[in-house]
């Protein structure tokens, strides 16, 4: 399963049916999991841990250090969780000692051509990040958003569950739970009906999220007011709990 012109480090860790293609390094302190296929020309180096089903495609560089002007090569760490496809020209580096020490990417998410996630980045499960997305450091991407080609996003933002960024949206705040942004700057324009349509939201969960927007978004109230308002909503739904969480959690304020 291992190819001949593969370089794999007798200190690393690879389970038995781990496939490598040519040209492939693999550094000591990388740990990979069941059924990973690592196409050719891949380079991962450590302290790096893939898990189980994951399929890293040609030309990618995985746990790399980051080139932080902070970072002076202490052993750092990422952690990528299972089943997830990295495509080709995917840049993941691992975290720094000033941040998280670890950049971690959990499972099943699509992760396509030239994405790069810099160091002590979170990325939730069943993510897309389409082509040429760019996280700088200490992003975190909440489950299931989906940020389209281009988009780019400014250290230290949060990008809530289910929320959804339009081509070429320039991201320097916080994007709430639920939400749709586009443009450069990004602004926060709708709920993201269409994606949570697809993943089977029914229509009254749909509604409460929509009014709760409207709060936010359409009534020219401070955060602290719409926070206000979104307490007093009756029979207030789990969506639009998490929906108000994400506000509140916002340290560097929200796409507006």
């Amino acid at each position: 399963m291992i190819h001949e012109q593969a370089i794999v480090d007798p200190a690393a860790r690879l389970a038995p049916d781990v496939s490598v293609g040519p040209w492939t390094l693999i550094g000591p302190d990388v740990e990979i999991g069941p059924g990973c296929i690592i196409e050719p020309h891949v380079v991962i180096r450590g302290p790096t841990v893939l898990g189980a089903g994951n399929h890293i495609y040609q030309f990618s560089s995985i746990g790399e250090a980051t080139p932080d002007l902070k970072y002076r090569n202490e052993p750092t760490r990422l952690v990528i969780g299972d089943n997830n496809v990295i495509r080709e020209n995917v840049t993941i580096h691992r975290g720094t000692v000033q941040g998280r020490s670890e950049t971690s990417v959990g499972s099943s998410n699509l992760i396509m051509a030239n994405v790069h996630i810099a160091h002590d980045s979170i990325v939730g499960d069943h993510t897309v990040l389409v082509n040429n997305v760019a996280l700088a450091g200490h992003v975190r991407v909440g489950d299931w958003a989906v940020l389209s080609g281009y988009t780019l996003v400014h250290q230290f933002c949060q990008i809530g569950s289910h929320a959804f960024s339009g081509m070429g949206s320039a991201i320097g705040k916080d994007v709430p739970a639920y939400v749709t942004v586009s443009g450069a700057p990004a602004q926060a324009k709708a709920v993201n009906q269409e994606g949570l349509r697809r993943r089977g939201f029914a229509p009254e969960v749909m509604s409460q999220l929509r009014r709760a927007f409207k709060i936010v978004y359409r009534q020219g109230l401070t955060l602290d007011i719409a926070l206000d308002r979104l307490a007093a909503m009756p029979d207030k739904c789990a969506e639009v709990r998490q929906f108000i969480e994400s506000l509140a959690a916002s340290e560097r304020g929200i796409v507006r």
